[in-house]
């Protein structure tokens, strides 16, 4: 069995430097054999799997993969918990914990249920609180911010900056855009900080 102190602070310390996360939704120790150093949930190929459509998976099914994921992998998990299942700053302290629970050393949470947005307060106010429920656990878990405005079909990328910008200052470590397509979009979304960023390769 892993040493969850251990393999939190390990995967805290991977983010000094350029790493590759591949998205697993069934048992991973197959990626260690790849050498893979740490490994990612994936909401949207989980729900796949099962023949359904993205967003579509409750928070036990979503909790239920991520604890089996953390239980038989060595490797430091990034869980995509979606929106967090549950909209109030105080819902979501609730639902980050049982995340920490299963086991988690990085949790990705959106700032969008269903097709919308949430209100840019609403937004800043659940990640300070999702920070603050991680720290309570183990300071050493990344939270990972997702500004999903381009998957919602806003592509304003200096309204993506502020949020990622807001995001950042409430206590996300690594922030994350996902669909910003073009090179000079992504550089533009990432350019601005000093914090990590990801980019994903299909």
């Amino acid at each position: 069995m892993k040493d969850l102190k251990s393999t939190r602070a390990r995967f805290r310390a991977m983010h000094s430097e350029f790493f590759v996360i591949p998205n697993a939704w069934k048992v991973g120790s197959q990626l260690e054999k790849l050498d893979f150093t740490p490994i990612a949930t994936t909401s949207a190929g989980l729900a796949a799997s099962m023949g359904r459509d993205d967003l579509s998976l409750s928070r036990d099914e979503t909790l239920r993969n991520i604890r089996t994921l953390c239980e038989t992998t060595d490797l430091p998990v990034n869980a995509d918990f979606e929106a967090g299942f549950a909209d109030g700053a105080e819902g979501i302290a609730a639902t980050v914990e049982l995340a920490c629970q299963a086991g988690v050393s990085g949790l990705s949470i959106e700032d969008r249920k269903a097709g919308v947005l949430y209100d840019f307060p609403s937004a800043v106010a659940r990640i300070e609180a999702a920070r603050a429920a991680l720290d309570k656990v183990d300071p050493n878990i990344v939270l990972v911010r997702r500004s999903q405005g381009y998957l919602v079909g806003n592509s304003d990328v200096h309204a993506t900056i502020e949020r990622l910008k807001a995001y950042g200052a409430a206590g996300a470590d690594v922030l994350y855009a996902p669909g910003v397509s073009t090179p000079s979009r992504q550089s533009g979304s990432m350019s601005w900080s000093n914090a990590p960023t990801r980019a994903r390769v299909n």
